[in-house]
């Protein structure tokens, strides 16, 4: 898939080169100026992926010239100690020279929160990386992916540990654990807790802080607004993406909770931050309750041809209706 994209890119004429020739994006300004996590907005890079892969030097310059002003990681190669064949100390260089820096990356730990997986990932060399770069949380970005359809209190329980240990062991480098959602852990078990519930009530607030996705939350029929009440300080990360307004229907409850994962894909279509079904200035209000400290701009998919213009859309509105 990612073969056939990038593919496609170079073909239409749209990859990396071609987008640093937009005018659209030579009329890039700086965004306001503020101490705030909307001024200060951040990217979840894998909304970037295909171009990352082609080349990531000129995709992260294009990302300072937008106006982010630090992007959350994804996808290292621990082994190589790389980022898309970018050794970590050349990956930090390029964010320097581009005035980014990086608060937060995500690091698979999908193995290391299952029950059912002995082979765990090594939590001591993500924070190893993460301490490198510069990072101040290392952020599960995902559930373990073998049977979402069947997951249990006790998984989620068990999780929750895992979460907690790692805490324990990023602690001694002044780094916090995160966890990121999408939209199973809102599935209601018999007395209607849910999985991030459960997650919520057995990590360590001192130990592990949660990383709001606001398309999930809202895809899965609920609000942030109201976990925000329920869990004031425990959500210091959000990722903002917005929802196509024609595909709105919530993907939990009875008609979708034993679905297949393709069949509820069907479902989800993303757009640009701002044109959609999100009410984000509101969402907004809600900050200081949440606890928030750094906010990203994410999207899964992007439809339009040139992946810069997507992301400088949402960047623009964010700078314009969330940053006060």
């Amino acid at each position: 898939m990612q073969h056939s994209r990038r593919k496609f890119l170079k073909q239409a004429g749209l990859g990396v080169s071609a987008a640093f020739l937009s005018p659209y994006l030579f009329s890039c300004e700086p965004g306001k100026t503020g101490s705030g996590p909307f001024h200060n907005l951040g990217i979840q890079l894998f909304s970037l992926r295909d171009l990352l892969a082609e080349d990531p030097t000129k995709t992260l310059e294009m990302v300072g010239k937008i106006g982010y002003r630090h992007v959350e990681t994804f996808g290292v190669d621990a082994a190589a100690g790389s980022y898309w064949n970018l050794p970590i100390a050349e990956l930090k260089k390029v964010l320097a020279d581009n005035g980014l820096k990086t608060h937060s990356g995500h690091y698979d730990m999908s193995k290391y929160l299952s029950r059912t997986q002995n082979d765990k990932e090594n939590i001591e060399k993500y924070i190893e990386i993460a301490h490198e770069l510069g990072q101040s949380y290392i952020v599960a970005p995902v559930t373990p992916m073998d049977d979402l359809n069947n997951l249990k209190v006790e998984d989620y329980q068990y999780a929750a540990e895992q979460l907690n240990k790692a805490g324990e062991m990023a602690k001694k480098a002044g780094i916090k654990v995160g966890y990121h959602n999408h939209f199973w852990e809102f599935r209601s078990f018999g007395n209607g807790t849910k999985g991030l519930d459960i997650l919520l009530a057995f990590t360590e607030p001192d130990l592990v802080d949660f990383e709001l996705d606001l398309f999930w939350i809202e895809k899965a029929g609920y609000t942030p607004q109201s976990y925000f009440e329920k869990y004031p300080g425990r959500f210091t990360m959000w990722h903002i993406k917005d929802m196509d307004k024609q595909f709105t229907k919530p993907v939990v409850g009875e008609e979708y909770d034993k679905a297949g994962f393709m069949d509820i894909i069907k479902e989800i279509k993303y757009t640009e931050v701002g044109t959609g079904a999100i009410d984000f200035i509101n969402i907004a209000n809600y900050a200081d309750k949440s606890g928030l400290k750094y906010a990203f701009v994410e999207q899964d998919d992007i439809y339009i041809p040139n992946k810069f213009e997507s992301i400088k859309k949402s960047y623009d509105y964010v700078q314009k209706f969330l940053a006060k």
